[in-house]
């Protein structure tokens, strides 16, 4: 045989097989695709029951913490020396914690003292208590960044620390700490995940079960980070104008 036509030969076979490799990717794809759409379809409506828990440990947690963050900041800028040391004693052992350990601690060692919780309280407090620190961190650095001249001159006129605090240095750091505040929003909705280590049937443990039980691992969990990523787009936009907005007024 012609040795040219040999290779015109063997090339023709290497296109033709790269044609059939070509054409299973394709459909192989386009089922995959199809399975996917399928799948996504019946296990939509159970991942989002799980959001609903999801929002709840967030937004629990995010009133607590801002609450208790505020108050262990007012401690640390009060000036008293007890108050101050006790509040950097407890943001600093809050902050060496994990938060899953604070977690566990809350829902499985506390009924041992008499204080039993369902899963969805031990949730909300520990991640409240636990983002607290961060919190007091935030706001005591938004206190502490108003001009100290400006406390003296409200208390020149008579306020007093407290009235100062509320009618002069906090709007003003309000301005500050929006932004970080926003992070700290973002970061919570995530780590409400952790939530689901202690049965709440949040996002992510309504994953869990559904992939155990239908071993879609790769449908489901696409679907829970899309979920989370949903949630959590309009936050870091919000977090963006904030910059932006309260930045802006900051610099003049």
């Amino acid at each position: 045989m012609d040795p040219g036509s040999s290779l015109r030969c063997a090339r023709d076979d290497a296109q033709w097989f790269q044609g059939r490799l070509d054409t299973h990717s394709t459909t192989t794809a386009k089922n995959r695709m199809q399975t996917f759409l399928r799948d996504a379809t019946q296990f939509l409506p159970l991942l989002l029951q799980g959001i609903k828990f999801t929002l709840i440990v967030a937004l629990g947690s995010l009133a607590l913490s801002t609450v208790l963050g505020l108050v262990w900041a007012l401690m640390r800028v009060s000036g008293i020396g007890w108050l101050a040391t006790t509040a950097k004693i407890v943001v600093n052992t809050l902050r060496g914690i994990p938060i899953l350990v604070q977690l566990f601690y809350i829902y499985f060692v506390l009924p041992e003292f008499g204080i039993a919780l369902t899963a969805l309280q031990a949730a909300i407090i520990g991640l409240g208590i636990a983002y607290s620190a961060y919190q007091s961190e935030n706001f005591r650095a938004g206190i502490e960044a108003i001009d100290h001249g400006q406390i003296e001159a409200a208390q020149s006129i008579g306020m007093g620390w407290g009235l100062t605090m509320r009618r002069v240095i906090l709007p003003q750091a309000i301005r500050l700490v929006l932004p970080p505040y926003g992070n700290i929003m973002v970061m919570m909705l995530k780590d409400s995940s952790q939530a689901s280590t202690i049965t709440v049937a949040e996002l992510t443990l309504q994953g869990t079960l559904i992939a155990s039980s239908t071993f879609k691992n790769m449908t489901v969990y696409t679907l829970v980070a899309l979920l989370y990523l949903a949630m959590c787009l309009p936050l870091m936009g919000l977090v963006s104008w904030l910059e932006r907005r309260f930045g802006k007024g900051a610099r003049r």
